[in-house]
């Protein structure tokens, strides 16, 4: 006993002992794997740092810039006028690493024979054997850029390339890649084209696409957005798109555009330009109160007959006014004094000398108008009546003419939305004494020695209309985001009066009188009444009239009599007919005036008088009780239904009370119905319930039953029922 418990004493400790070994084994082993690893770490890091560095590119490529959608443009009543379309260039990389070369020389399936035979099939600018020729040609000169195609393709057209023959190979064994460019696509063609503006096709360096004229370019920073990131990394062997950073697509404008004027407008100035043959034509129509511009057109002849939108004439043509600008200086004159509508001025024969140089009216060759008062010489349009009247008051002191077409706003900077408007060029002769000549005056107040855009004529005509406040002329109604409304662009005041109430009331009767009495007579309508000005001014070409032509106008506004819409036509060099600004852009204004008017006629249906054939009361269909009620309930007919105790009812109507009531349709065991006056569906149903056999001819309400109502019925027989 004693012997074994000193054995075990003995080997106790030798078990822990071996323990401890193997504890602190494992303990080394674990300290050896950490200093192997902050080892291992150190030498990547440190040492073999530009190695795993360039390892790690081969692993994913350069960030590329993916492009947003350019913002849209829609016209004031939500209408798409412009939105983006992706289109493609295509080409094939010849060096392209990996370039299958075999495939593409002999392979029956995906060979150029083959390839050659989709593209004459899709795009038939070559035949099967001139599109081998040339790809051949291209893989010979080992080209990195060879166009596939002569023109862009869309994005579905993109799609049916990549399944034909060899285009359908990966990209490194075909070479096909694509060149993305932002397409503006605009649904309504040419209205308004060159007020949308357009974009450069190419979308740079920096991912979006520009805005080259037009609202495209006013809005460019809002409507081009901004690009996102993507970066192309390789996961499982294959390369992958990662977007990192979202692109964040442009802001949408709506536009103040008003489709239909727009189409009216056009329509009308392009008949007007083929009918006269006139080089141009521009045409913009604006809404009174607010200075919205509802439609602008600017047509300009390619060839015989044809016509397209060119440059922006309305904002950016800085041209002598002609006539038109007769107004604003008798308006100047009648707010300083210097006359009256009433003063009679002496125009003579038609011809006035003015320091050496000859003045006319347009019927000089008739004898002239003589005495006339100055409201005449306005409504005829007289160059001496309204040179004579401001030559009284400002003679000698030129620059108060200049200081009051300034005052009524003739000059003002009316802040135009388009890129490159121009502005009102009126020279101040004390600032200008170099440029200012002897005759400067008188030819200045009918319309010459200026530069006037025509939106800047509009807008002090529009002012008249508009009981003497201008407004700036608006293209933009609303910036959005998500079809939600971040800005609103609300109607500006350029100026609250342009003169006083008194000088803009005689100014107001003028301008009818043009109309009713004057050169605009060709401009009346009995339609809707219009007030306005006529003008006919000749084109200077190197200093010299006479040579260039005539330009044609009317600027006016209508109703007259409580004016919504003003409008300026402007036409430029007619070959067809004497030039006339009444005949040619009045019948234009007037065409427009009419089509507008006539398109925006709201009658109240309470204040229309009855029609004597009108039925006051509906003729509903007999038949089941709950229908009939039910249709009259929808039409919130009145009725009286005290009469009736059955489900079938039929309607009775007494015409001279206006009252409706409902009566019971007596429907007995084995007797015949009266189905007269039911709906084929209730005739049907209730005759076949009760054992009969129908037949039906025509359609609408039962006139006639082929057995009287009454009679005993006999199962299985056949009753005739004929509509209308």
């Amino acid at each position: 006993m004693e012997m074994e418990e000193n054995e075990n004493r003995n080997i106790k400790p030798t078990s822990k002992t071996r323990v401890l070994v193997f504890y602190l084994i494992v303990v080394l082993g674990l300290l050896l794997v950490v200093i192997g690893i902050i080892a291992c770490a150190f030498n990547i890091a440190f040492v073999e740092k530009q190695k795993w560095i360039a390892v790690d590119s081969t692993t994913k490529k350069p960030d590329l810039l993916v492009s947003p959608d350019r913002g849209n443009i829609y016209s004031s009543d939500g209408q798409l006028m412009a939105v983006s379309v992706p289109s493609y260039y295509t080409y094939i990389d010849f060096r392209a690493d990996g370039f299958a070369l075999d495939t593409f020389r002999y392979s029956k399936r995906n060979g150029v024979d083959s390839l050659a035979y989709y593209l004459s099939r899709k795009f038939r600018d070559r035949t099967p054997a001139g599109y081998k020729s040339y790809l051949l040609r291209g893989l010979k000169s080992r080209s990195r850029q060879y166009p596939l195609c002569s023109r862009k393709v869309s994005y579905y057209e993109l799609k049916e390339l990549k399944n034909y023959p060899f285009l359908r190979l990966n990209r490194y064994k075909s070479g096909f890649y694509t060149k993305e460019q932002g397409q503006r696509v605009k649904p309504f063609g040419t209205l308004a084209a060159r007020t949308i503006g357009n974009i450069y096709g190419d979308i740079d360096s920096t991912g979006v696409t520009h805005g080259r004229n037009g609202l495209e370019l006013q809005y460019d920073s809002l409507l081009r957005g901004n690009p996102g990131i993507s970066e192309v990394k390789r996961i499982g062997g294959r390369w992958t798109n990662v977007v990192e950073i979202e692109p964040e697509n442009g802001y949408d404008i709506r536009t103040t555009i008003d489709i239909k004027i727009q189409d009216i407008t056009e329509k009308s100035l392009l008949d007007m330009l083929k009918k006269i043959d006139a080089a141009s034509g521009t045409a913009v129509v604006m809404e009174v109160k607010t200075g919205e511009v509802k439609s602008i057109t600017n047509m300009e002849r390619a060839s015989e007959g044809v016509y397209y939108e060119s440059r922006n004439q309305a904002v950016a043509d800085e041209t002598e006014p002609g006539s038109t600008f007769k107004v604003a200086s008798i308006m100047v004159a009648l707010e300083d004094g210097v006359c009256d509508s009433s003063d009679i001025v002496d125009v003579g024969n038609g011809i006035f000398m003015y320091k050496g140089a000859r003045m006319t009216d347009h019927n000089n060759n008739r004898g002239g108008y003589g005495k006339i008062s100055v409201a005449q010489a306005i409504w005829y349009s007289s160059n001496i009546g309204v040179a004579k009247t401001i030559l009284k008051g400002y003679e000698k002191t030129p620059e108060k003419f200049v200081e009051g077409l300034y005052r009524i706003g003739m000059n003002a900077d009316l802040k135009i939305e388009i890129p490159g408007a121009g502005r009102a060029k009126i020279r101040m002769p004390e600032k200008d004494w170099s440029n200012w000549s002897k005759t400067a005056l008188p030819w200045m107040s009918f319309g010459y020695e200026t530069q006037i855009p025509p939106i800047y004529t509009l807008a002090f005509y529009n002012a008249i209309a508009n009981n003497g406040k201008m407004m700036r002329p608006l293209f933009t109604k609303e910036i959005l985001k998500d079809g939600n409304v971040v800005k609103r662009i609300e109607p500006e005041v350029i100026k609250p009066s342009i003169c006083s109430d008194k000088t803009l009331r005689i100014v107001q009767d003028m301008l009818l009188g043009v109309v009713e009495k004057g050169t605009g007579k060709a401009v009346h309508s009995d339609i809707v009444p219009i007030a306005g000005k006529t003008g006919t001014a000749q084109i200077a070409s190197g200093g010299v009239y006479r040579r260039a032509g005539h330009q044609v106008a009317f600027c006016g506004y209508f109703p007259a009599d409580n004016p919504v819409y003003s409008c300026i036509v402007v036409i430029r060099q007619p070959r067809i007919g004497y030039p006339s600004g009444g005949t040619m852009s009045g019948g234009v204004v007037k065409d427009i005036a009419e089509k507008i008017y006539a398109s925006s006629v709201f009658l109240d249906i309470n204040k229309i008088e009855q029609d004597s054939t009108a039925v006051v009361l509906p003729a509903v269909k007999s038949g089941s009780l709950q229908s009939v009620e039910d249709v009259l309930d929808r039409l919130d007919v009145d009725y009286n239904r005290n009469n009736v105790h059955s489900q079938w009812a039929r309607t009775d109507v007494d015409e001279q009370k206006e009252e409706l009531s409902l009566k019971d349709i007596s429907v007995r065991e084995n007797l015949v119905p009266n189905v007269v006056g039911m709906g084929v569906k209730d005739a049907v149903f209730l005759l076949e319930k009760m054992g009969l056999r129908v037949s039906v001819s025509g359609s609408g309400r039962v006139m006639r039953q082929s057995i009287s109502p009454g009679q005993r019925i006999v199962k299985g027989k056949t009753i005739l029922l004929t509509l209308k």
